[in-house]
């Protein structure tokens, strides 16, 4: 094998050894008191309980489904469908054990001030970031080497979305009914303060942070990075150039050695503002994968017009993404004027601050999409003019924007190393809390925490721009074989002047919305239980409130697996059903209107929620940092955080998982579309 062959395998393998020495290095430090290590096990065991009742519901799922895929379709799509959804689940798992490992070590630094708390949580964050991507960077090429069409392993993309929707709704309705739970009855209605011990849902919301933040997030960027390499793949077999096939997993490659240097330049010593060695981490990280772009498609790929207009297309991926934090920051981040506003909103009242939040959330879908469509016209652009002679443009065009993608999900390492130290911090801040360490350790885990609220909602962001673009690929790639498929059987239409297109666009149109309000309503179903129990031990024991009795922990946390596993299936049912039902009653057309709408109204709808319940959330920080814990204007601000709780960590990060599960299950079973209705 080439040396160009090489790189993926060993790029991956040195992420995860780089991974399994932070892990090293983590396992060495303190632990802290027993009575630390106590709260630490009780959430392992809540989040381990938590994963193991719902692999029971989703395991069955996928071997049933990789069977059906691999008997009906083709044996090689099983197959990966399996390999997908098993990586997924792994992710998820992997996530959740390191974030747990990690938040008890930091809790017990913060004695030790900013710097070595930072450093415990960021590697923590960074081992998950090391590992994840790097599963996903060897799956697919695993799989490409054995199965070089890619339309025969499409199936990866199914099994690793729908297992990422699983655990993400999953852990999402779970974190936010624990938070609700939690903050009403405690924060707002017995004025303790957030992570007391005395709050029965205590140990739940600890959980929720890690099956939801942790695991949710692992499994996002998992699948995202499996999409978004399959929609390149995809369009370069369409083109039907070789020699370009490898460069998407070549960029792939750049940016796992990118994101390795990017960690292991952040360090210790005299931090004051925790987000200069993060954004330096970044900046460092997207510098080292231009340069690697460039060297891999010159000195492997090719030396010629069309391969410089491709490495500018990774470029503007590399750009988008620091354009996007850019954004997602100024509405999300309590030091911005967005917050700001919503934050002295709260002096008028609850109705005040919710509205200049979703104001700011709606706000912020402007220079977002405007991002979007510059990056998209540029990458089209550049390289359908480079488009050699005899070739498609049009082809060649969508090659671009799909690199563009995957340029920006290549940096997935140093992105989610990044974002996943913003549960660990807030997880050892609950264990400050819980253990009375005191108000200075508090501070250092708030100001950490502060910070991980806006990487997560930067993360999302990534998240969610990357499936746009990645959508649009798949959807170019899905009509492709649609033509293929049904050529001399069906006319395929596109036009705006075809019903089915006009049908397939509301269609699509509508499914973020039903399932955003399916699960919103989960969320509020959930939490309406565990208020209830809170409440009820408050009222059946008056010395859990006093400080003399301990709560039922283990109730609570029971309560929030039982309701957030019963609410797993609607929204699932609807993203797989949809484009099969509607492509069997009214072909392909119809689907590629689905899919187009879906992307449309998903990806600005998920913009809004996650930007939403981002600002919601660090207005009440900056109310807190503020002196005005306990105060009225506090109070709003909590609920307003409460409202914005399933917006940013259930509804916004589930719909860029719905639209890319949409697209892989639209493009593996569309040979059965087969248009029994003829509109």
């Amino acid at each position: 094998m080439e040396i160009s062959g090489i790189l993926p395998f060993a790029a991956g393998i040195a992420s995860f050894l780089v991974a399994g020495g932070l892990v090293a290095w983590i396992s060495k430090q303190q632990t802290g008191t027993k009575e630390m290590m106590d709260i630490s096990n009780a959430v392992k065991e809540g989040a381990a309980a938590f994963l193991k009742r719902e692999m029971k519901i989703i395991v069955p799922v996928a071997i049933g489904l990789s069977v059906i895929i691999g008997a009906f379709l083709q044996p090689s799509n099983g197959l990966a469908f399996a390999v997908g959804a098993t990586l997924s689940a792994v992710a998820g798992v992997i996530s959740l054990k390191i974030t747990v490992k990690a938040a008890v070590r930091a809790a017990h630094l913060s004695s030790s001030g900013l710097g070595k708390t930072f450093a415990m949580a960021f590697r923590g964050g960074a081992t998950v970031g090391l590992a994840v991507p790097a599963m996903a960077l060897l799956a697919i090429t695993g799989l490409y080497v054995i199965f070089p069409d890619p339309i025969t392993i499409a199936g990866v993309g199914i099994g690793a979305s729908l297992i990422a929707l699983f655990i993400r709704i999953g852990g999402g309705i779970f974190t936010k009914a624990a938070d609700m739970g939690a903050d009403l009855v405690g924060k707002v209605e017995a004025n303790i303060p957030e992570d007391d011990p005395r709050n029965p849902a205590t140990i739940a919301d600890n959980v929720g942070d890690n099956v939801g933040d942790a695991a949710g997030m692992g499994s996002d960027v998992y699948e995202s990075y499996i999409v978004t390499i399959l929609a390149a793949l995809l369009i370069a077999a369409l083109i039907g150039a070789p020699n370009f096939f490898l460069y998407p997993i070549l960029i792939g490659s750049s940016g796992m050695i990118a994101s390795i240097i990017g960690v292991v330049i952040v360090g210790s010593k005299n931090i004051t503002d925790v987000m200069k060695p993060l954004s330096r981490s970044f900046y460092v990280s997207a510098a080292i994968a231009i340069a690697l772009n460039f060297v891999f498609i010159t000195q492997f790929i090719d030396d010629s017009s069309t391969a410089y207009a491709l490495f500018g297309s990774t470029v503007i991926g590399v750009i988008l993404v620091p354009i996007i934090q850019k954004i997602t920051d100024f509405y999300t981040s309590y030091k911005q004027s967005p917050v700001k506003e919503i934050a002295d909103s709260a002096k008028w009242g609850y109705a005040s601050l919710t509205l200049m939040g979703i104001i700011k959330g709606m706000q912020s879908t402007g220079p977002f999409m405007i991002a979007l469509v510059v990056a998209i016209i540029l990458s089209y652009s550049i390289a359908s003019a480079a488009a050699p002679e005899g070739a498609d443009p049009v082809l060649y065009g969508i090659f671009g924007t799909s690199l563009t993608a995957m340029a920006m999900l290549s940096l997935a390492g140093i992105v989610l190393s990044i974002d996943a130290f913003g549960p660990i911090a807030d997880n050892a801040g609950g264990i400050v809390e819980m253990t009375g360490m005191g108000e200075e350790n508090r501070k250092v885990t708030d100001e950490i925490d502060a910070v991980g609220n806006t990487t997560k909602a930067v993360t999302k962001g990534f998240a969610i721009a990357s499936a746009a673009l990645a959508a649009l690929a798949m959807i170019q790639a899905f009509q492709f074989e649609a033509s293929h498929i049904f050529a001399g059987i069906l006319v395929l239409d596109y036009s705006l002047t075809n019903p089915a297109i006009i049908v397939g666009l509301l269609i699509g149109g509508l499914i973020p919305f039903i399932i955003t309000g399916q699960l919103i309503n989960g969320v509020s179903r959930a939490a309406g239980k565990m208020v209830d129990e809170v409440r009820r031990q408050f009222k059946a024991d008056s010395g859990i409130l006093a400080g003399t009795s301990k709560p039922d922990y283990a109730k609570c946390v029971d309560i929030a697996t039982v309701a957030s596993i019963k609410e797993l299936w609607k929204p699932a049912i609807v993203a797989i059903l949809a484009p099969i039902i509607l492509g069997i009653l009214l072909g392909p057309t119809a689907v590629a209107g689905l899919l187009m709408g879906a992307v449309v109204t998903g990806i600005l709808l998920a913009y809004h929620l996650a930007n939403t319940g981002g600002a919601w959330d660090n207005a009440k920080k900056l109310v807190e940092m503020r002196g005005e814990k306990g105060s009225e204007i506090h109070k709003v601000a909590v609920v307003g955080d409460i409202i914005g709780d399933p917006y940013k960590d259930t509804a916004g990060p589930a719909l860029n998982t719905v639209i890319k599960l949409l697209n892989t299950i639209a493009i593996v079973f569309v040979s059965a579309f087969v248009a029994i209705l003829a509109i």
